[in-house]
Formats: C-alpha cells, sequence, structure tokens
C-alpha cells in the first residue's frame, strides 16, 4: 500500500501504511457474531450483515481507552 500523502520518512509511511491497513479491513460483529463490520466514516462503523450501528475510533472500531471503559463497566456490572 503505498500512501503518497506522507513524505518525512520510512518510518511514518510504515505508520500510515498500517493505520490505512486496520482503517479498510473488516471486523467482527458484537450483535450477530460475523466479521461483516466495516468504516462507514470518522467514527462510525456498521455492520453490513444485521445494519448495526457501532461508535467506535477513527481509525479501528475500538481503543485502548473505550477497551478500558469497556472493562471497568463490566467489573462494576459484576458487584
Amino acid at each position: 500500500m503505498s500512501n503518497k500523502k506522507v513524505r518525512s520518512g520510512a518510518e511514518l509511511r510504515k505508520r500510515a501504511d498500517k493505520v490505512d491497513r486496520v482503517r479498510q479491513s473488516l471486523f467482527t460483529c458484537a450483535k450477530c457474531g460475523k466479521k461483516k463490520i466495516k468504516r462507514q466514516g470518522n467514527s462510525l462503523w456498521v455492520c453490513k450483515s444485521c445494519g448495526a450501528a457501532f461508535a467506535g475510533g477513527t481509525y479501528s472500531l475500538s481503543t485502548p481507552p473505550g477497551e478500558v471503559a469497556a472493562r471497568l463497566i463490566e467489573e462494576y456490572k459484576k458487584r
């Protein structure tokens, strides 16, 4: 994947390519379980199978702070 917008060195081009690969990949749907979630727009992810919409990260369905928050919510529910 050649990213023509990044021109400041090999390391930055590698990072940009990695972001592009993650952004364009499919993710597993939490509702139907199929690997059909695709990026619809900035932070908007939609399942092609069941039509469920999710708010996530800009380039990835989940973000590290979001994963921490989900884990804390699950721990709180167990109490």
